[in-house]
């Protein structure tokens, strides 16, 4: 198999070991669709409509993904139940080139922005500071200088993890006491990346969805203050959400979305999880490019997300 320059052989290794459960779940639940049957008739497509809906791909995109099928089959007058696998990769593959974009190929940043400023969001418990620790290892293995802003200030335990994963990554990080004003330390850390010389900052927000004015509130005032220090940033907004939810993960994307401007998505605990199938459907949807994929627990076991290669990842036998 030729791997595009960016994604190596180890890379695909590691993404079908990470994408184990859900490729066995909906291997078993495909291989029961189709049996007894040669060809792709009405019962196999309803069958395969199960198998989608039930891995959590979503309702609303399984629906496409079978009326593409369906185009295909009444186009080519007959298809085999052999090539309904490489069919339905080819549909999702092109399904998700309609309505997102490829991730950078690796962890660059523009130039003409520096420092390049992120702001994580998402909910407590999403993988969201281990995420922030993945990024912040891999910009700095990309020869990178990274500074974190510990943002989160309303659990101390936020601060103090923050702080765990940054020695983890070799990251330093701008804090203050737990109940700070989120808003300040965001400048500070802006302000101290721009002196210093640092190329990517990347800013952990409080995860708290019990009250949306209060979430859209404060997101908005740290992007004012960062936009004082250094105008147009944040310049990358991700939200992290933890696949291992499936569907919930997809309504905590709606919530986000609806109070900040979400840029890009990353979506954590795959490698745990029959669930993988919710990253088409979110992918689909929300029509924000999936930018990571986490698939363990290692710092190296964050993937920038390649559309193909998860696809085929998720549905080779």
């Amino acid at each position: 198999m030729a791997f595009p320059r960016f994604f190596t052989r180890e890379n695909k290794e590691n993404l079908n070991k990470g994408l184990q459960k859900t490729r066995e779940n909906v291997f078993v639940r495909l291989s029961r669709a189709v049996i007894g049957k040669s060809r792709v008739d009405d019962e196999v497509l309803d069958n395969l409509e199960e198998v989608l809906v039930s891995s959590d791909v979503g309702v609303e995109t399984t629906l496409q993904i079978i009326d593409r099928i369906e185009a295909r089959v009444a186009k080519d007058k007959y298809l085999n139940t052999s090539e309904l696998n490489t069919i339905l990769k080819e549909e999702i593959v092109s399904l998700l080139e309609d309505n997102s974009a490829e991730g950078d190929p690796d962890f660059s940043v523009p130039p003409s922005k520096k420092p390049y400023v992120i702001m994580v969001v998402g909910v407590n418990g999403s993988g969201k500071t281990t995420t922030i620790a993945k990024l912040a290892y891999n910009y700095r293995n990309a020869g990178k200088k990274v500074l974190l802003g510990a943002a989160d200030t309303f659990r101390a335990a936020a601060i103090d993890q923050l702080q765990i994963w940054a020695d983890r990554a070799g990251v330093s990080v701008i804090k203050q006491q737990m109940g700070s004003d989120p808003a300040s330390v965001a400048f500070d850390t802006v302000r101290s990346a721009v002196a210093g010389d640092y190329d990517v900052v990347i800013i952990d927000t409080a995860g708290r969805l019990h009250n949306k004015i209060n979430l859209m509130n404060e997101l908005s005032k740290i992007r004012r203050v960062m936009d004082k220090v250094m105008p147009g940033a944040p310049h990358e907004v991700l939200l992290v959400l933890d696949g291992s939810t499936g569907q919930n993960a997809f309504e905590q994307a709606k919530q986000f979305t609806s109070v900040t401007n979400v840029t890009a998505l990353a979506i954590t605990k795959l490698d745990g999880t029959a669930k993988g199938g919710v990253v088409i459907g979110i992918s689909h949807q929300l029509k924000i490019p999936v930018k990571y994929i986490g698939i363990g627990e290692r710092m190296e076991d964050l993937q920038i997300f390649n559309r193909s290669e998860f696809v085929d990842s998720l549905f080779s036998t």
